[in-house]
């Protein structure tokens, strides 16, 4: 295909990519009370639990119709997820055999509900967090929230731990694609608990732990999840290549070597 058809297909998705947002953000327009209600929940539990004083303030005649518009947006974003990211695949795929398009759409089947599962396990830490870092205002003094940085907050905290849950799927992909062995994997645990550690710290922002093992355990547990897929798909391809007489090292494979033996 030519680079003009690339870019025309690339147009074209980009627009069906739009509408699917733009469609969703109009059921965001009317989804938006109840889920600010629940975004509003965290700075609730402040005033009941501790006495102090805490509320979103929105602080132009025109913020709360901003707030409107970026929130039904955000809630667009997520009801529109498999359709965009849909466009996005089927943009990639053509450049792919027809082994890795089986491959990239399984990709797509199991990300989107993760990420979606990781954006619901955000409303468990939510509360955590707001709560922690409101811990330290002064006796006596009132948290007045700005609206539009709360909402920046949510959603920074909402899309980390989508992320977050996302990255599994990933190593299962570059297994399959040959790219990560679970060998590979084994041997590098510790790495990946420490990362694990260092990126659910600075995704959530707050001194507390219980948030941080909010997206910790998770994390580790689909980890190991995908590294039991990971050891499947590496028996799968090596009886593929003792069947085909090509002799294989069950326990010294790794990357290097499962090149070599292809």
């Amino acid at each position: 295909m030519p680079v003009m058809g690339h870019l025309i297909e690339l147009r074209n998705r980009f627009v069906i990519a739009a509408v699917a947002i733009l469609l969703g953000a109009i059921g965001g327009w009317f989804l938006y009370d109840p889920v600010l209600d629940i975004l509003q929940e965290p700075v609730r539990t402040i005033n009941d639990s501790t006495g102090r004083v805490a509320q979103v303030n929105f602080a132009g005649v025109a913020s709360p119709f901003d707030m409107k518009i970026k929130l039904s947006f955000f809630i667009g974003l997520f009801i529109s997820c498999p359709i965009w990211l849909y466009q996005v695949w089927a943009f990639v795929v053509p450049g792919l055999t027809k082994k890795e398009k089986r491959y990239s759409f399984g990709f797509l089947g199991a990300a989107v509900p993760l990420f979606l599962a990781g954006a619901a396990m955000a409303f468990f830490a939510l509360p955590n967090a707001v709560k922690a870092l409101t811990s330290f205002t002064p006796s006596g003094a009132t948290n007045i929230i700005p609206a539009q940085d709360y909402l920046n907050f949510v959603m920074v905290i909402i899309v980390v731990f989508g992320l977050a849950f996302v990255l599994p799927v990933l190593m299962v992909g570059l297994n399959m694609l040959g790219i990560l062995s679970a060998t590979r994997i084994r041997k590098s645990w510790r790495i990946i608990v420490m990362i694990t550690f260092v990126f659910a710290a600075v995704a959530t922002p707050t001194p507390d732990a219980m948030s941080m093992f909010f997206l910790v355990i998770p994390m580790l547990t689909l980890f190991c999840l995908a590294w039991g897929i990971c050891v499947l798909g590496d028996r799968r391809r090596k009886r593929k290549l003792v069947a085909q007489g090509v002799w294989v090292d069950p326990d010294e494979l790794d990357d290097d070597d499962e090149k070599g033996q292809r």
